[in-house]
C-alpha cells in the first residue's frame, strides 16, 4: 500500500539563488518532506551571458542588473541561516573571461558565497529536478538556457551520461534577428555527434524559453488547462511549433497573448533548437518540467528516505493538512477502499493505485469549506494545485475525484476540460472513486481507527459492505444506506449491505 511514513520531516523554508546566463532568480520554498511549494519567485532578467560569444566577458550593463538584483535579495534574507540559503552560477559566469571576478563582486557587495558549477553539475540538477517533478521520468532531459544547452539521459529514477553544449540563444547570436540557416547548421555542427549517444522517445524539456512555447501550443490550440507542468506534445506538433515560431518578428510575437516581452529575443532561437532536437534524437513526445535545476538541488540535499516517498501523495497530505484534522484518515480510506478498487479493470497503467491513494489523502481539502460551495472549490484546487508526480489528466481525474468526494452531482465544473482531458471510462471512475471516500467518511464518522471494523469489497459481481461482529450498527442508518447506493450506481454494480 501507499502509506506515508509514521514521521515527517519538520516543514522549512529555504531559498535558492540562480544566478544563470540570461536571469538571476530567488526563489523560496517551502519545504513539507517530498513535497515542494514555491512561496516566493523574484528573478531580473539581467542577460549575463548576452555579450559572451562577442567578448568572451559578462554583458556590462547586466552586472549591474544582477548586483542590484543580488542586494535587494540579501536584504530579503537578512537573518536566514546561512544553510538555508544556496547559491549557484552556471554556463556564462562559468565560460566568462571576468567570472571569478563577477562571483567576488557579489560576495563583497551582496555577501553571497556562489557554488560556480561545472557542466557536468549543471546537467545532473537539471535531470534531478526533472525527478523531483516526476520520478517517474524516463528519456533523456534537455536544460535551455540563456548560453548552454544540457543534455542528460534518465533511466531507472536516476541521471546517467551529461552533455554541455554551446546552444543556447545568446551562443547561437540573441539578441540579432535569427538568420534560420546559419543557425540551423551552427546546431547541426554541434548535435551531430551525439544523436545516437542521446536518441530518446521522451524529451523532457527545462527552461523558460521553452515553458513560453508550450504557453503558445496552449494558446493556438485552446487548451483549457493553463499548467505548464507536465503538459505534453507530440514531437511533430512540437516541430510544426517551432517552425511558426521561428519566423515570427518581434511585432507578431507581441500579439501572441500570454508569452513575455522579455523573450522575444531568444524564443525563436529556443524554437529552432527544440526543433533540430527532434529530429536528431527520434524525439516522439516533448514533456514540459517546470523543474529544474534548483529543484535538483533541493532533491539532493533531502534526506534518502524522504527522497523515495511519492511527491503526489505527499503534496496531497501537504494541501489538506488543517490543524485539528487527523492525518492518519486518508492512508485509513486507502487501506479501505483500495482492496476493492484493485478488482476493477485499469484505467491509468500502472497509476491506479497511487491515484487511488491521492484522492484519498484528498478526503478533507473540503474540511473547511461552507458546504454549499465546497465541492466546486475543491475541484478547482485540486485540478491546479502545485502538486508534482502526475500528469494532466490525472490531475482531471483526482480533481473529478474530489468534487465527488463532496457532491452526488454527475457533472463536475469546466466540462470542458474534463472532457477533453479524461475517456468515459475514467470519468465514470473518479466519480466512483470519491463515491466511495464519502462513504468510507460517513461510515466511520471521519474516524480512522473506525474504518476496520467495516469492509468494502466485490464478491461474485456485487459490491458488499460489511461489519465486523459487534459492529453492526456502524452501517445503521439512512445516510450510510444512501451514500452505499450512490457509489454501487456509479460503479454500475448491484450493492449488498450485510
Amino acid at each position: 500500500m501507499w502509506l506515508r511514513a509514521d514521521s515527517r520531516p519538520e516543514p522549512h523554508q529555504t531559498a535558492v539563488l540562480d544566478l544563470g546566463s540570461n536571469s538571476v532568480r530567488l526563489v523560496v520554498y517551502r519545504l513539507e518532506g517530498r513535497a515542494i511549494w514555491t512561496v516566493f519567485n523574484e528573478k531580473a532578467l539581467a542577460g549575463l551571458g548576452r555579450d559572451l560569444p562577442s567578448t568572451g566577458r559578462l554583458c556590462a550593463d547586466g552586472i549591474e542588473v544582477a548586483l542590484a538584483a543580488l542586494r535587494r535579495f540579501r536584504t530579503l534574507l537578512n537573518g536566514w541561516p546561512a544553510e538555508n540559503v544556496t547559491a549557484v552560477a552556471t554556463a556564462a559566469v562559468r565560460e566568462a573571461a571576468d567570472g571569478s571576478t563577477f562571483l567576488r563582486k557579489v560576495n563583497e557587495e551582496a555577501g553571497f558565497e556562489v557554488r560556480l558549477l561545472s557542466g557536468a553539475e549543471e546537467a545532473r540538477y537539471a535531470a534531478l529536478g526533472v525527478l523531483a517533478g516526476d520520478p517517474q521520468a524516463e528519456g533523456v532531459v534537455g536544460d535551455l538556457g540563456g548560453s548552454s544547452l544540457e543534455l542528460v539521459r534518465l533511466e531507472g529514477g536516476e541521471p546517467l551520461d551529461g552533455e554541455t553544449l554551446a546552444l543556447g540563444p545568446f551562443a547561437l547570436g540573441a539578441p540579432r534577428a535569427l538568420d534560420i540557416e546559419r543557425t540551423r547548421r551552427a546546431i547541426e555542427a554541434e548535435l551531430s555527434p551525439l544523436g545516437g549517444r542521446f536518441r530518446t522517445p521522451s524529451l523532457h524539456a527545462v527552461g523558460g524559453a521553452w515553458r513560453n512555447l508550450a504557453l503558445l501550443h496552449m494558446e493556438l490550440t485552446q487548451y483549457p488547462l493553463r499548467v505548464a507542468h507536465q503538459y505534453q506534445m507530440t514531437g511533430s506538433d512540437a516541430v510544426q511549433l517551432a517552425r511558426f515560431v521561428e519566423r515570427l518578428s518581434k511585432s507578431s510575437l507581441d500579439r501572441i497573448p500570454g508569452l513575455s516581452r522579455k523573450r522575444f529575443d531568444t524564443l525563436p532561437y529556443a524554437a529552432l533548437v527544440l526543433e533540430a532536437l527532434i529530429e536528431r534524437l527520434g524525439v516522439e513526445q516533448v514533456v514540459i518540467s517546470a523543474y529544474g535545476l534548483r529543484e535538483g538541488l533541493l532533491l539532493e540535499s533531502m534526506d534518502p528516505q524522504v527522497r523515495a516517498r511519492d511527491p503526489l501523495l505527499v503534496g496531497c497530505e501537504a494541501l489538506t493538512a488543517v490543524r485539528g484534522l487527523s492525518q492518519d484518515l486518508g492512508p485509513a480510506l486507502e487501506t479501505w477502499i483500495g482492496p476493492a478498487f484493485a478488482k476493477l479493470p485499469g484505467l491509468f497503467p500502472g497509476r491506479d493505485a497511487p491515484l487511488v491513494a491521492a484522492a484519498c489523502r484528498l478526503a478533507d481539502i473540503g474540511a473547511r469549506l461552507h458546504p454549499d460551495h465546497r465541492a466546486d472549490i475543491a475541484f478547482g484546487e485540486v485540478l491546479r494545485a502545485p502538486i508534482a508526480g502526475m500528469t494532466h489528466a490525472e490531475r482531471a481525474f483526482l480533481a473529478c475525484a474530489a468534487f465527488s468526494r463532496h457532491s452526488a452531482g454527475a457533472t463536475p465544473p469546466e466540462p470542458d476540460i474534463v472532457n477533453r482531458l479524461l475517456t468515459p471510462e475514467r470519468r465514470q471512475r473518479a466519480r466512483a472513486l470519491g463515491a466511495a471516500i464519502r462513504l468510507g467518511c460517513d461510515v466511520s464518522g471521519r474516524n480512522p481507527l473506525r474504518l476496520p471494523n467495516t469492509t468494502l469489497s466485490f464478491i461474485d459481481g456485487r459490491l458488499e459492505l460489511s461489519a465486523k461482529p459487534g459492529w453492526e450498527d456502524l452501517l445503521a442508518g439512512e445516510q450510510t444506506a444512501k451514500r452505499a447506493q450512490a457509489l454501487a450506481a456509479a460503479l454500475r454494480v448491484p450493492l449488498e449491505i450485510a
